[in-house]
Order: structure tokens, then C-alpha cells, then sequence
């Protein structure tokens, strides 16, 4: 547990599972462009689907005229360095990253193949030289999660009136840099609101327990997750619930796992728009000088019965404000 550290901050689906032995390079006809894709987390994921669709939109067809093979991490950070390494050897067209590791992982890789990214903070990150002219050989798009953490604060403090003390649960900086300019934005946010803060960063889900018991010894009454804890989302939304705690999410899937509330990009969406850039590249633009996107709106859930389960009365008002109400 870094927690000095983090002080210090202010100052797919079915049918298309894209395995090395499914859809090799190598059994591709000649000609047909080749886009290696890191997806930072383990398989299924939403991400699968929503490329397919944004290919499959744009006039593409895996296995016809695109060849397309995704990765899975697993959550672990060498396994992108691995898998990067592979594509650049294999002399793929484009290279698509999903999330900081990806991103890092990518760029180490290769100055010269376009890299096609979705990460949170790719300025803060220094993936990108501006948003309107990224610079080099990386664009795509970014979903400002490390840039909403005031949204969040604000929508704590309508759900839970007496909002004292937020939790911050992130990694540590080496496991995925993400996590610096994610906790910095929301301990700025929360001091602003004249909020405690008890940010704990981990390296793995076995210190799951213990950042749960720190947060809750200093008075957390929430906790703000980094989105890759998403994948044990099922856990954490238990003993957050456990303590108690509301759980916030990067994304609605832990709402709908029992979390409290989530705020986010509307990650499908997302997902789905990478295969623009993906087209746009294999059809001639430079990324150098394509710009970034960012999202325009945010998606709110709340879990009415979770809050209710925590002794939370939300308002009517609020829960007609909002973009997705579970029960």
C-alpha cells in the first residue's frame, strides 16, 4: 500500500474471439490491411463487439477484407509489451490500444505504425503533443477519465448529503501510470468540495481487503475505483458493500453488479468510433495531424436499491436527472 505516495500527487463476443489461432496474419489473403488490437483486460470484452460494429459499419469484414487480431492482457502490463512486440514484428498496418498500459506498451514498441488509442489522460500521459495535433504516430480517442473527477465529487455529494471522506481506490503507478493523473484530478476535486480524502493505491486484487479496512478506518463513506479494477468488479462491489461503502464506478457494469453509482464516457460508443480512426489511417490519413477526440457527454447510473440498501434516500429530482436508474 503507497499511500505516502499518492499524497504526493498534488504537489468479445461470440463468433469473434480473435485468438492467434482463429484468425493468424498468416492465413490472410495478400494485400488485405492488418490491424493488431491490445485490449487492457481479459476476455470477454465489450470492446470486441463494438469494433466489430464500427468495422462492419465502415464496409469492413473480418477475414475478407481486413484481418483483425486481439489480445488480452489480463490485466497484466508486460503481457501488452509482449503483444505490441508481436505486431511490430509482424509488421501490422495500425495498432490499436485500449487503455494506458496498451498505449505505453504500444509507443515503446513502435515510432513509425500508427497506434490508434482509447486512454483516459493521453495529454497528462504524454502520449500526444495537443489534442488538435497529437504529434506522432499516436491518436484516436480519449474518454477523460482522469479528467470527470469533479462530476463524480458533485454527484457523491447529492447522493449522500453528509459526505465526509471519499475513498480512492488505484494502482500503483508502476502497475498502470494511469492511475497518477486519475487520483490527482479527484483529490484536487474533493479538496475544492472541502472533502477528506483516503486515496490507497494497490498492486493486485490480493490487497483488496486491506485497502477496504484503511479506507474504512479513516471514515470513507464512498469509494472512487480506477476503471482497471473493472474486471473484479463482482468482489469489490461486495466488500465495498460490506463495510459500507458507496462504490463508484469508471463504467455502469459495476453499477449493475451492485455498485452504487458510476460516471463515464459511454464506452460502446467509444469503442465503437476507434474503428473510425482505425479506416481513416488505412485509407491514407496521418496521425500526426488527426486530431484527438474527446467525449461530449457523460452517462450517470445510480443503483436505486443498492443506495437504499445503504440507508440512502435519493431524491426524485436527482434520479429524473440522470441517465440510467436500476432497481
Amino acid at each position: 500500500m503507497r499511500r505516502r505516495e499518492v499524497l504526493l500527487l498534488l504537489g468479445g463476443g461470440a463468433g469473434w474471439s480473435l485468438s492467434a489461432s482463429e484468425h493468424a496474419f498468416s492465413q490472410q489473403p495478400a494485400g488485405v490491411p492488418r490491424v493488431g488490437v491490445i485490449v487492457s483486460g481479459s476476455e470477454p470484452h465489450p470492446f470486441a463487439d463494438a469494433f466489430r460494429r464500427g468495422l462492419q459499419a465502415r464496409g469492413y469484414s473480418v477475414g475478407r477484407n481486413i484481418a483483425v487480431e486481439l489480445r488480452y492482457t489480463q490485466g497484466q502490463s508486460d503481457r501488452a509489451a509482449q503483444f505490441a512486440g508481436e505486431f511490430v514484428r509482424s509488421r501490422v498496418d495500425v495498432i490499436v490500444a485500449h487503455f494506458t498500459p496498451a498505449v505505453r506498451a504500444a509507443m515503446a514498441a513502435t515510432k513509425t505504425i500508427p497506434i490508434v488509442m482509447v486512454a483516459g489522460a493521453p495529454l497528462q500521459s504524454g502520449f500526444i503533443r495537443s489534442l488538435s495535433q497529437p504529434g506522432g504516430n499516436v491518436t484516436g480517442l480519449s474518454a477523460m477519465d482522469a479528467e470527470i473527477g469533479g462530476k463524480r465529487i458533485q454527484l457523491l455529494r447529492e447522493i449522500i448529503p453528509n459526505l465526509s471522506c471519499v475513498g480512492v481506490l488505484a494502482t500503483t503507478p508502476t502497475t498502470d501510470p494511469f492511475s497518477e493523473p486519475f487520483v490527482a484530478d479527484i483529490l484536487t476535486s474533493a479538496k475544492a468540495a472541502n472533502l477528506r480524502t483516503s486515496p490507497v493505491l494497490i498492486g493486485g486484487a490480493s490487497e483488496f481487503e486491506e485497502a477496504f479496512s484503511i479506507m474504512a478506518g479513516d471514515g470513507a463513506q464512498a469509494v472512487i475505483v480506477q476503471g482497471f479494477f473493472g474486471p473484479y468488479a463482482t468482489q469489490l462491489v461486495e466488500i465495498a458493500n460490506r463495510h459500507p461503502m458507496g462504490y463508484m464506478s469508471s463504467d455502469r457494469s459495476a453499477v449493475a453488479e451492485g455498485g452504487l453509482a458510476s460516471v463515464s464516457a459511454n464506452y460502446p460508443v467509444l469503442y465503437e468510433h476507434t474503428a473510425t480512426f482505425v479506416d481513416k489511417i488505412l485509407k491514407g490519413a496521418n496521425p500526426a495531424s488527426l486530431p484527438v477526440e474527446q467525449p461530449s457527454k457523460f452517462q450517470v447510473t445510480i443503483n436505486n436499491k443498492t443506495a437504499q440498501e445503504l440507508g440512502l434516500s435519493i431524491s426524485p429530482t436527482l434520479l429524473a436527472q440522470v441517465d440510467e436508474v436500476l432497481d
